[in-house]
């Protein structure tokens, strides 16, 4: 009984693969441990699945991350059971709200040990909670249960996921023996069933998804004031977002998440100066592609030009998922929107030219004076400043991938850097400051690019272990990392100022050239942004490898330097 118990283990594991793979999972991250050496033998094996081992469970889950926001496809996840589950929440909650597909595959104990005393052994059916689209909690294999009822399952967990996108978790109680020592178990009676299916390469039962109702035509567009605004999306769309705003003749205002720019860049300050607020106050219709807008103002322009304006807010996305903190009226088309821009596009040539176009265009000076504005207050300064890393975005090192991380970082980006026309990828669901490192190099390792991520010095504490995802990598990897020596972005933030070194700020006095060294990275301490630039250059040029770039920086001097730029901004 025994033998078979490890035979049974070892075939659920490869049916479990082999229908993933079939189902669209190239790339599976495994964390070592015992209870999961079914999965991770039977994934090893599988000659289609490329396999990525880490030591952090909690990086392990941010590395998938990254890889499936960079391909959009899903993979999977393998880790032993215990508080190796429990480390997947953050990367877990993270894509919930963003849509990256991950395949969660959590070896657990068998019911008898659940709930006794037994090592290694929690509560793991609904861990994840409301976080996931879909959970399976697996009986432990047994041939009183036939594989197609396994392989329908999963079929339909995986349907239910490419349409929504998401977390699905499917928990696999092994019992002992784990695995069979012999390389080719012989389970032709229990598998008879299958067996056409395994002489293909499709899925077991497959299953058509609805299709996106067809675009319309939407020609009031081109008689009113608007205003289209781009947030988080694949930069192909952007750029099609961005040429339908100009278009029209609208203003367009991109978030760093974008990848692209425009000349209405800085809308953070600039809608903070009085008149260029009551200008664009005058729109009449808001265009929105794309989620999760880094701008705080921007979002209470938004609200305040629904609620008080009475603005038509169209919102157009490929996700069904509401994205609407604010509660505003507001029409949600679901559709492709390369596909509405082209329709649209064609109908304006139909149509005629747009009576609105450059309608806010007496903005455009005074904005177009804000970077010489806040190079004035860099140039103050002596050595390199964060206002210095936040406006060279648009410069530094074109041809890689960026990821700007959470916290202050993002924010100086969106209020004085600028993208053009570069892949752009963030953690902007859940904004946490974890596993920023981990994500990066999931998305270099599906892309193949250079890539530079930007972050500050309590995310890159916090995801130090990561870096060792950084020591083999074929391509060059930049970290450019701010040290104010602690949370500077609760300078920013309403903390009670009695309490706000210790308690939120928390200075750690850290540096990171030792942990560069530690990880057989290379590090770079630049004092000046000529030396900032040259650096990173001759690094991306090198071709391969992780660096690391700290700029060091007094605690409180961005949030110093935001306020006298904007009191540059307002006195225009």
């Amino acid at each position: 009984m025994k033998s078979q118990q490890a035979v049974l283990n070892r075939v659920w594991s490869r049916l479990i693969l082999e229908e993933l793979s079939r189902l669209g999972v190239r790339d599976v991250c495994i964390a070592p441990g015992s209870r999961s050496t079914p999965l991770t033998l039977e994934a090893d094996a599988h000659p289609a699945l490329r396999l990525h081992p880490h030591f952090d469970e909690r990086g392990l889950g941010y590395l998938a991350l990254g890889l499936a926001k960079a391909s959009q496809k899903p993979v999977a996840v393998i880790v032993t059971s215990g508080t190796a589950v429990a480390n997947l929440l953050p990367c877990v909650a993270e894509a919930n709200l963003t849509g990256e597909k991950l395949v969660l595959l959590t070896a657990d104990r068998p019911v008898e040990l659940i709930d006794c005393g037994a090592n290694q052994a929690i509560e793991q059916p609904g861990i994840f909670s409301a976080h996931t689209v879909q959970t399976i909690n697996l009986p432990s294999p047994t041939a009183m249960i036939a594989p197609g009822w396994l392989l329908t399952t999963l079929d339909q967990a995986l349907f239910h996921q490419s349409r929504v996108g998401g977390v699905v978790h499917i928990n696999c109680p092994f019992p002992e023996p784990l695995y069979s020592q012999i390389e080719d178990v012989d389970a032709s009676d229990y598998l008879a069933g299958v067996q056409p299916w395994l002489a293909t390469g499709s899925p077991y039962s497959s299953r058509q998804g609805y299709q996106l109702p067809p675009v319309q035509a939407a020609p009031e567009l081109f008689n009113c004031k608007g205003v289209v605004i781009i947030g988080s999306l694949p930069v192909a769309e952007a750029e099609k977002a961005r040429d339908f705003a100009q278009m029209l003749g609208w203003p367009v205002l991109c978030d760093p998440q974008s990848g692209v720019g425009s000349d209405w860049a800085c809308f953070d300050l600039w809608l903070q100066h009085e008149t260029c607020r009551d200008i664009l106050c005058g729109c009449e219709l808001i265009v929105q592609f794309g989620a999760h807008l880094v701008s705080k103002r921007l979002n209470q322009w938004l609200q305040q030009q629904i609620e008080q304006q009475g603005s038509r807010y169209l919102y157009l996305s490929a996700r069904e998922q509401r994205n609407n903190p604010s509660h505003l009226p507001q029409q949600h088309l679901v559709t492709r929107i390369d596909t509405w821009v082209d329709v649209q596009t064609e109908q304006y040539r139909i149509q005629g030219n747009n009576i609105s176009v450059g309608w806010a265009d007496e903005l455009l000076p005074l904005i177009r004076r804000i970077p010489e504005l806040t190079q004035q207050v860099a140039e103050a300064e002596s050595r390199l400043c964060e206002l210095d890393v936040a406006m060279s975005v648009a410069t530094l090192t074109p041809e890689a991938d960026l990821f700007i991380g959470n916290s202050l970082i993002v924010r100086l980006v969106d209020m004085f850097g600028t993208a053009q026309k570069r892949a752009v990828y963030s953690n902007r669901g859940a904004s946490g400051i974890d596993g920023i490192v981990a994500t990066a190099a999931g998305i270099q390792r599906e892309r193949q690019q250079p890539m530079l991520l930007l972050l500050g010095d309590t995310s890159l504490l916090y995801d130090l272990n990561s870096l060792a995802l950084l020591t083999r990598t074929c391509q060059p990897f930049v970290v450019v990392v701010t040290n104010n020596d602690g949370g500077a972005i609760f300078d920013l933030l309403p903390v009670p100022p009695e309490q706000k070194t210790d308690l939120y700020q928390m200075p750690h006095g850290y540096h990171f050239e030792h942990a560069a060294a530690q990880f057989g990275l290379g590090y770079e301490n630049p004092q000046d942004l000529t030396a900032f630039q040259q650096c990173i250059d001759r690094h991306i040029d090198s071709g391969s490898g992780g660096l690391i770039v700290e700029v060091t920086v007094p605690a409180g001097q961005a949030a110093q330097h935001i306020t006298q730029v904007v009191n540059d901004v307002r006195s225009l």
